[in-house]
């Protein structure tokens, strides 16, 4: 049946304008993106194969071009259209965290974080300078690779906060393995970098480590 005989509460357009996009599912929510399915199949079937094929929403976000053109009912104008979405979030939550003080509101930062690095194939770890107020300055990678002990090296992000009159820092990295659980070589590194902030009295704010669909933050569980 397609979907336009559907009563009007289970329809995923009316349902999100009733209820809320939270109320929809990941399938029902891709149906709205995808807006039309193929012949015999509605967009929220396509929308559930698409999910199965792929293993599920974060694979299906993270797909390259080719892969993701490889699936049956989507090409090259719904990838466009699925990375121009992708980055409209991004540089909505980046102007959230720019408009106002970044650590009163720690999930703004984790959902930032998360849609920027989540999908990265190799570790990248990244530095978020903040004001007194706590307000995004600046926000850079500082390297990418495996991290250990002597990847990472304070002075770099002591030299850039002190130029930038920065008060405070925020780290990150990511896990490609999609487990965010910290290492002992995560919490050894954090260690160094907040006693090297703290003899410039720059605070060390956080270190949040992301996986796929999951954030740590160190401060949280007690490592910082």
């Amino acid at each position: 049946m397609a979907i336009a005989n559907w009563p009007e509460s289970e329809r995923p357009r009316e349902k999100l304008m009733l209820r809320g996009a939270s109320a929809l599912s990941d399938a029902e929510l891709l149906a709205i993106f995808l807006r039309t399915g193929l012949p015999g199949i509605t967009a929220i079937d396509l929308a559930r194969n698409l999910l199965v094929q792929f293993g599920g929403l974060g694979a299906l976000l993270s797909a390259d071009h080719g892969t993701f053109c490889e699936a049956k009912g989507v090409g090259t104008a719904k990838f466009v259209q699925l990375k121009a979405s992708l980055e409209l979030t991004r540089r909505y939550l980046q102007e959230q965290l720019e408009d106002q003080p970044v650590f009163t509101s720690p999930s703004k930062v984790s959902d930032y974080l998360s849609i920027q690095m989540r999908d990265y194939k190799r570790e990248v770890f990244a530095v978020l300078l903040l004001d007194s107020k706590h307000q995004l300055v600046d926000t850079y990678e500082l390297f990418h690779g495996t991290l250990d002990s002597a990847s990472v090296h304070p002075r770099e992000v002591v030299a850039r906060a002190l130029k930038l009159n920065a008060a405070a820092v925020i780290v990150a990295h990511n896990h490609p393995s999609g487990m965010a659980e910290p290492s002992q070589a995560d919490i050894d590194i954090t260690r160094r970098l907040k006693m090297a902030l703290d003899l410039v009295d720059i605070r060390l704010l956080d270190h949040f480590i992301i996986g796929r669909g999951q954030v740590v933050s160190l401060t949280e569980r007690g490592k910082l």
